[in-house]
């Protein structure tokens, strides 16, 4: 017997037009039924677009029929929104697509001390090994390390269409408040500037033609990360944790925040998942296997655990990711195993 499962996750199939986000994840079915195997389902669009209504409905009519045990699947469009134009609009209206940018991922922890940004540029130079274009966005506004683990520290210059071109290093164009403020000056905003700058940094930048932005994203669930949410549709979101109970009870709350955005979960990253002392002895100091535990039981990929090594954290205190320094290495290895499985994760 077919069930309501088994329809979600072939809708799953049905791409936005001109998104690589699925019509689940954005949000439009709003009612589903079978009986018997006829299958019927309610998509709910915030568009006048009758081509984009024509589209969805076809091709969901065709993932349902092919599924064993539907006899018939019926799909019904209701439009509704802003007056249709030349482009498909997002579904959620506030968004925009940023030209040229094929995915947004972001990378968030539900507690800081995790090692997320050395994950985050970490796997972006593992992307850009791997042959992909890669962009890192740095949106922690107040305490933004990117510049010191990607090893800039230059302003942005200005395009002729009065844009910030961003600079780059290792072959991964890179944009942070640390590259706009002087020195060890602190942030002092409320949220509304923060929102604003964050739209900024997607809108009046030059990204030009990538594969991958990743969006290293402050810990916790405030307004940095609703913003984004906000202003980009993300095609997904990294979480990154530590073993321990502490690290996997508030990274919860972060898969929780983005299932209410309706931002599906790429998976999970264990960091400082060991130690391996010089001697041979393996040292799990903050335990082990919580991640890949907790992955399990929130039915989410397991992407990868990273182990404690010096030339990490050496790598990034230097500017040097260990990725670029020696991806042959075990280090490294264990980043491009993770950015290996994200690209497959994402098809």
């Amino acid at each position: 017997m077919v069930t309501e499962d088994d329809i979600k996750n072939a809708l799953k199939a049905v791409k936005y037009p001109g998104y690589s986000r699925d019509i689940v994840s954005f949000g439009l079915v709003k009612q589903l039924a079978v009986n018997n195997g006829a299958v019927s389902v309610l998509l709910q669009l915030t568009t006048n677009n009758a081509e984009v209504a024509r589209q969805l409905k076809a091709e969901s009519e065709r993932v349902l029929n092919a599924l064993p045990g539907v006899s018939r699947a019926h799909v019904e469009v209701n439009l509704q929104g802003a007056p249709q134009t030349a482009a498909p609009q997002s579904p959620w209206a506030q968004q925009q697509k940023v030209p040229g940018i094929r995915r947004i991922v972001a990378v968030a922890s539900g507690k800081g001390g995790v090692g997320k940004s050395t994950v985050s540029a970490n796997l972006a130079c593992g992307l850009q090994h791997l042959g992909a274009k890669v962009g890192l966005l740095d949106c922690d506004i107040y305490g933004p390390s990117i510049p010191l683990m990607m090893g800039v520290h230059q302003r942005p210059t200005i395009s002729e269409a009065e844009k910030m071109v961003p600079p780059s290093n290792y072959g991964v164009k890179l944009m942070s408040m640390g590259f706009l403020v002087e020195g060890d000056q602190p942030v002092i905003w409320r949220g509304p500037m923060i929102m604003k700058t964050i739209q900024q940094f997607f809108s009046a930048v030059e990204w030009g033609e990538l594969d991958f932005l990743l969006v290293d994203l402050p810990p916790g669930t405030g307004d940095a990360q609703l913003s984004v949410c906000q202003t980009v549709p993300l095609d997904g979101g990294v979480i990154v944790t530590t073993p321990q109970e502490a690290s996997l009870g508030v990274v919860r709350k972060g898969i929780a925040m983005f299932q209410k955005v309706n931002v599906p979960i790429l998976g999970l990253v264990e960091n400082m998942s060991f130690y391996t002392t010089p001697s041979g002895e393996r040292v799990e100091i903050f335990g082990h296997g919580g991640g890949r535990a907790e992955a399990a039981r929130q039915n989410v990929s397991f992407l990868g655990e990273v182990p404690l090594f010096t030339e990490i954290r050496e790598g990034g205190d230097r500017g040097v990711p260990v990725v670029v320094s020696a991806p042959e290495q075990p280090p490294g290895q264990a980043f491009l195993k993770i950015a290996e499985a994200l690209r497959q994760q994402m098809g």
